[in-house]
């Protein structure tokens, strides 16, 4: 997808600016996020002449790694980490999901950043294990297990959380 033209660049701005920025902003402190995404693509029009195809997750694996050289130590981390969205419907009554949302954010912490990484890919950001391999560097296969494992510790950690459900024996000549 070698962009020739400023006008071919503006709609592949367009197109992906929002994808790129709600990527970041799960990601990156608040007060990082629009340089981040400013570094993304300010590398994407230096390197518009040998883009991808499918930019997407070119750009996610390069908002990623601008993310990655923003800090080190105790803020890559924090760069890393993925936060739950708190998106409140208002003609939604919350009140019988909150014990569930408490339990899923509480084993979503309990997740280390790269399980976190990997289950926000597929299902935050929408990328197929292709994609997400390409973000991340590494071979679908690869990608496919690390996602397997991840969502089998979700499993295991929100099994942990869940509230017992006490066993009621049925009764003699019920049916």
């Amino acid at each position: 997808m070698a962009i020739r033209t400023e006008a071919e660049y503006e709609a592949m701005y367009r197109e992906h600016y929002p994808d790129v920025l709600r990527f970041v902003a799960r990601r990156a402190e608040p007060a990082q996020a629009d340089d981040i995404v400013g570094e993304t693509f300010l590398t994407a029009w230096r390197k518009r002449g040998e883009l991808p195809a499918e930019v997407r997750p070119w750009l996610f694996a390069t908002a990623r790694n601008a993310m990655l050289n923003a800090g080190r130590g105790r803020r890559r981390r924090q760069a890393l980490a993925v936060r739950i969205a708190e998106r409140p419907d208002p003609g939604h009554d919350p009140a019988p999901h909150v014990d569930a949302r408490l339990d899923l954010a509480d084993a979503w912490r309990r997740l280390s950043a790269g399980d976190q990484e990997a289950l926000a890919l597929v299902v935050w950001d929408g990328l197929s294990d292709v994609q997400a391999a390409d973000v991340l560097g590494c071979s679908p296969s690869a990608f496919r297990m690390r996602l397997s494992r991840a969502r089998a510790r979700l499993r295991e950690l929100l099994q942990l959380t869940a509230p017992a459900v006490p066993f009621v024996p049925a009764q003699r000549g019920a049916r």
